[in-house]
């Protein structure tokens, strides 16, 4: 469980760091209109949006990701409608785990 939950946070810490760079960044190899962006990701690999999150500066993170082709998107789109793939991966699998009961330090 331990290992899960590091697992875990250093996924999370590296999501964040990933949407802070993009932010440095108005266009580029890895970044198009969101509507662009969105087509790719659909039709290509089949994914689908599993999550969304603010970072900073009004930008919106969001998750993708297939069950039937196992692939998963980070995507961050700008304030001025840019939308830029932040990092991407293969063996997507859903997670449904319950948070450690309250003062348990686990």
């Amino acid at each position: 469980m331990k290992n899960t939950m590091f697992k875990m946070t250093m996924g999370l810490g590296l999501m964040a760091l990933a949407a802070q760079q993009v932010n440095a960044q108005t266009q580029g190899q890895n970044c198009a209109p969101r509507t662009v962006v969105l087509k790719h990701l659909t039709e290509k690999y089949g994914e689908a949006r599993r999550g969304i999150g603010l970072v900073q500066q009004g930008s919106v993170m969001e998750v993708f990701a297939s069950d039937e082709t196992r692939t998963w998107t980070i995507i961050v789109t700008l304030p001025n409608g840019i939308t830029c793939m932040v990092a991407s991966g293969e063996a997507y699998e859903t997670l449904t785990e319950a948070l450690p009961a309250s003062g348990n330090d686990a």
